[in-house]
């Protein structure tokens, strides 16, 4: 593509040659003569300068650097930018392969298994070696990857690419103990998710136990992700890879969620609730702001006296509490 095609389809302010032809999309650093690359990060503009990039997209704040260096396009939002333009290029690769092959790819692969009593909108594609099970329902341009399997009565909403080994309606985690065994518990629901949702691979969404569990509009979701049953996930909130959400919590919209982090089960989460990586959430959050909750790595033998120290801190606080007392008023 050249620049001019792409600043007529996503906008910005062009300097430098129209008619560059661009041939991939790259980082700064390793960026080639043909390539389009971008600075989010002023912090990085060390990188800009030394780039060999054909054009790199800028905020108006770095348009005097990024000149000096040579072409670019100006936008408010230069990730953003980025963003679009990969989806632009996809698009351009897409239709350029179905060009050479001739042929379109099929919507439903043939060793796909989809119920007769399921709904599989006429725009979705279905990959290889996926299961769509009795009663689920598929929404308009849902594309799901290989070995993706959706459960009976779930239904998948508008617009969602699900990854491949995603697992939507499997039965959560519920037993009733009986003496020393475990008794099943029946899960009855089934999962809701909404429309403009990813899922990334590997992730698996339980079904409800007697209501459904939900994810709403636009839910980003990484790699292998656990939600557990009756979970409601609220719009827009994004969770990172491995993070592992309990039974009946409630997170709600725009949230983040850093890799690894875990969220106890019966929990609440606010709107704009932002959680660091790897960390515990054992109590709900209401108020927006940004949490962590992680011991950070050291030294062994460091972090060894570091833990003992803690151990004592309950005493060591009774201690100051009856010394206070003992001080004259």
């Amino acid at each position: 593509m050249d620049l001019a095609s792409i600043v007529q389809v996503l906008g910005g302010e062009l300097h430098g040659d129209a008619a560059c032809v661009i041939t991939g999309l790259a980082p700064l650093e390793t960026a080639s003569s043909q390539d389009l690359s971008f600075l989010s990060n002023p912090k990085y503009q060390q990188q800009l300068a030394a780039s060999q990039a054909a054009c790199v997209i800028v905020a108006p704040a770095m348009r005097e650097v990024a000149l000096a260096r040579g072409a670019c396009i100006v936008t408010a939002q230069p990730y953003l930018y980025f963003a679009k333009v990969t989806q632009l290029w996809k698009q351009q690769r897409d239709r350029a392969q179905r060009a050479v092959s001739g042929m379109a790819a099929p919507l439903v692969h043939p060793s796909a298994v989809v119920d007769a009593a399921a709904v599989v909108d006429a725009t979705a594609r279905i990959g290889p070696l996926c299961v769509v099970e009795a009663g689920a329902r598929i929404g308009a341009h849902t594309v799901l990857k290989s070995r993706v399997t959706i459960g009976e009565d779930c239904v998948v909403g508008a617009r969602c690419l699900l990854h491949a080994g995603v697992v939507i309606g499997a039965d959560g985690f519920g037993f009733a103990p009986d003496g020393e065994r475990w008794e099943k518990i029946e899960q009855l629901g089934a999962v809701q998710i909404g429309d403009d949702v990813e899922i990334g691979a590997n992730t698996c969404i339980d079904r409800g136990a007697l209501h459904d569990t939900v994810i709403e509009d636009g839910v980003k979701l990484d790699n292998l992700i656990q939600i557990g049953h009756n979970v409601r996930v609220g719009r827009n909130t994004a969770m990172a890879g491995c993070v592992g959400v309990a039974g009946s919590a409630t997170i709600g919209p725009n949230c983040t969620i850093g890799g690894g982090a875990i969220v106890l089960g019966h929990l609440t989460l606010g709107a704009h609730v932002h959680i660091s990586a790897a960390t515990v959430v054992s109590k709900s959050i209401l108020k927006p702001g940004h949490y962590t909750g992680m011991f950070p790595i050291d030294e062994n033998a460091s972090w060894e006296r570091n833990a003992a120290t803690l151990k004592q801190l309950h005493g060591l606080r009774d201690r100051i509490k009856t010394l206070e007392k003992e001080l004259p008023k």
